[in-house]
């Protein structure tokens, strides 16, 4: 009887814990060109804690990147990206982070970002 009492209160204390969890998915647009490209803008976007998925379009651009809000946010999100070499909508990749970049990696830095989005270089 003890040891039922035990595992109810684990599962219980499991699903508690899942009640905070709360993923969340948000789409935006990342500046690359290639298969490298997607390897490195998803890596870097999975190396940030709470990150699950992370998934990068390169004929539209877009990333799709699913979190736990609990651990990340969003700005942390691409600012790891940004760090990885790529100018995301909240941060420009430093121009040194976009020089170590392959040749065919380096992608058009000429247009404009999304207005009140940018934040100068990228190294916050």
């Amino acid at each position: 009887m003890r040891q039922k009492l035990i595992v109810l209160a684990a599962l219980i204390m499991m699903s508690a814990g899942s009640l905070y969890a709360k993923d969340k998915t948000e789409k935006f647009k990342i500046k690359g060109n290639c298969e490298m490209c997607e390897k490195r803008i998803e890596g870097a976007a999975i190396s940030v804690k709470g990150v699950t998925k992370a998934n990068w379009d390169k004929e539209t651009k877009m990333a799709e990147i699913t979190f736990d809000d609990s651990l990340t946010d969003i700005h942390q999100i691409q600012m790891a990206i940004a760090k990885a070499g790529h100018d995301t909508p909240m941060h420009k990749a430093s121009d040194e982070a976009y020089k170590k970049l392959p040749g065919c990696c380096h992608y058009d830095r000429t247009g404009k970002t999304e207005p009140g989005h940018q934040h100068g270089t990228g190294t916050h």
